[in-house]
């Protein structure tokens, strides 16, 4: 079962990026079609079930050392393609962030917010230093916001960042579940 579990994270960590950026691609084209010509076309969709086996065969089949390769090709190929490029890199980076063997939300950190009252937020150390905008003192906290899944990047102070000693799916749990989950 673990097995199949890993081969369908994979499967998901390839098919995601791909499959929003060509859904956000044909919804852009249905839209310009249906602007100029009223020109209508349907295209039926799958089912849970086929779904889940596409996706976790993508992920057996990407695991082969030969099919890397053209995994490879094919997204230098989407990173080449402009407009393409914009969507699949943000969507990809986005799944990476969360599933992929380069998660970025693993230092959980409570910030206090400016102000006379004590406000404090979690969230989620991105970039250790802001170096490149010439700001060493500030680091880059993405705050995810409760029921929804997005959140907002937030250049804090380092002084004012403590850093937690939990694991960063429980913060993630505990922020999403707009704090009725318990920590620990």
């Amino acid at each position: 079962m673990r097995r199949f579990l890993n081969y369908f994270l994979s499967g998901f960590l390839i098919v995601a990026p791909i499959g929003l950026t060509i859904y956000i691609l044909y919804a852009l084209l249905r839209w310009l079609n249906d602007l100029f010509a009223g020109l209508s076309f349907d295209v039926p969709g799958l089912g849970l079930v086929v779904a889940v086996v596409l996706i976790t065969a993508v992920g057996f089949v990407a695991k082969s050392f030969l099919v890397r390769p053209f995994l490879i090709i094919t997204e230098r190929l989407l990173h080449r393609t402009p407009l393409v490029s914009i969507i699949y890199s943000s969507l990809k980076d986005l799944f990476d962030a969360f599933v992929g063997d380069n998660q970025k939300f693993n230092r959980p950190v409570l910030v206090r917010m400016s102000g006379p009252e004590r406000l404090y937020k979690m969230g989620f150390v991105t970039q250790p230093t802001m170096a490149a905008i010439h700001r060493d003192d500030l680091l880059a906290v993405y705050f995810p916001h409760s029921y929804n899944f997005s959140g907002e990047l937030v250049l804090v102070s380092i002084e004012s960042v403590t850093f937690l000693e939990l694991p960063s799916s429980e913060i993630m749990k505990f922020i999403v579940s707009g704090g009725v989950s318990r920590l620990g």
